[in-house]
């Protein structure tokens, strides 16, 4: 019994001088990798890609800038941008000049977007874009196209019973056309709603369109007012012509027509007025009678529908009566007097 415990007493230290010596060897051994140590190394990679992000070049304002006021080239600069917004643009020689619809803040990206753009952009200074009412005969059989020069003509029809009074004139001439129907120079095309059984085709969704009703004229401001009174008391027609034709008629052959306001007379002392001209003109407006007759007297009564006259004429002396009134009622050539 005795040598059965010794036996078991030298088992076990035999058993824990192999465990030290084994776990001293396991002490000799590097310690392995561990996932957090791997996983640091993007960690500490991050800085140094956030510092090779990709950086665009987009033009801001290097100041504030108001809408509707021409962009100067000195309010442009180009940064490097770690965003690069659509519609953005990259030189400020594609914006020197340009105009805002919106204010702009210093530092802001100035986008397409934010510019005026459209028709806006192919009127010149003085003219204006003036639309008119178009059908197929109005329009050349609907072969106007925008950018072709035509000259503006109008009838003006009087009653039945007065056709020999009817005329018709050159009324503008070599005017520059913008837009016809959907299609105008700035390329764009009116929107309509797209028809999804052709698949949103253009071709096919262009010959479904309706025929063109509107017609938008380059018209110089001072002329609206003469285009205007002739649509509305006439019928305008276009005549196209060759871009190459450039013949105007002579202003100087005919009196200029008055216009339907007065300006003021200058004051003691001071220099005449010049004649009116652009703005001016088309503020002093156009009558309708002036623009048929050509100004003359004779025909701005012919053309007046009925103008009133009073005057004081006696009665017929075996009434009794007193003196009374009597208008005349003037209707183009014909006048008739009532005594009330």
């Amino acid at each position: 019994m005795i040598n059965f415990t010794k036996i078991i007493a030298a088992l076990l230290v035999l058993l824990a001088i192999l465990l030290g010596g084994y776990a001293w060897m396991l002490s000799r051994q590097p310690a392995p990798q561990t996932p957090a140590s791997a996983s640091s190394a993007p960690a500490t990679a991050k800085p140094s890609d956030k510092a090779q992000a990709p950086t665009f070049a987009v033009v801001v304002a290097a100041k504030p800038l108001a809408a509707g006021q021409e962009i100067p080239a000195d309010a442009l600069r180009v940064e490097q941008l770690t965003i690069n917004p659509a519609g953005a643009f990259k030189e400020t020689s594609a914006l020197a000049g340009r105009v805002p619809v919106i204010d702009l803040g210093e530092g802001s990206p100035l986008l397409e977007a934010q510019l005026v753009s459209g028709l806006a952009l192919r009127v010149e200074e003085g003219e204006r874009a003036v639309a008119i009412r178009a059908d197929e005969v109005m329009g050349v059989g609907n072969k106007v196209q925008p950018g072709d020069f035509v000259d503006v003509f109008v009838m003006l029809k009087s009653d039945g019973k007065d056709v020999d009074r009817s005329q018709a004139r050159l009324l503008m001439a070599r005017k520059r056309v913008l837009a016809f129907g959907n299609a105008s120079v700035d390329g764009m095309s009116s929107k309509a709603p797209v028809d999804s059984r052709n698949g949103g085709n253009p071709a096919v969704q262009q010959r479904n369109n309706e025929p063109p009703r509107t017609a938008v004229l380059a018209v110089p401001v001072q002329d609206i007012n003469r285009l205007t009174s002739a649509e509305s008391t006439g019928k305008l027609l276009l005549a196209l012509r060759n871009p190459l034709d450039t013949a105007m008629p002579d202003p100087a052959l005919f009196a200029e027509l008055p216009t339907a306001l007065q300006p003021q007379p200058p004051k003691r002392g001071e220099p005449p007025r010049p004649p009116l001209e652009g703005l001016d003109l088309a503020q002093a407006g156009l009558t309708t009678s002036d623009l048929v007759s050509g100004g003359s007297a004779g025909g701005r009564r012919a053309v007046t529908e009925t103008r009133a006259v009073a005057r004081t004429a006696p009665r017929s002396s075996g009434s009794g009566a007193r003196a009374g009134l009597e208008v005349e009622m003037i209707r183009g050539d014909r006048s008739e007097t009532v005594r009330y």
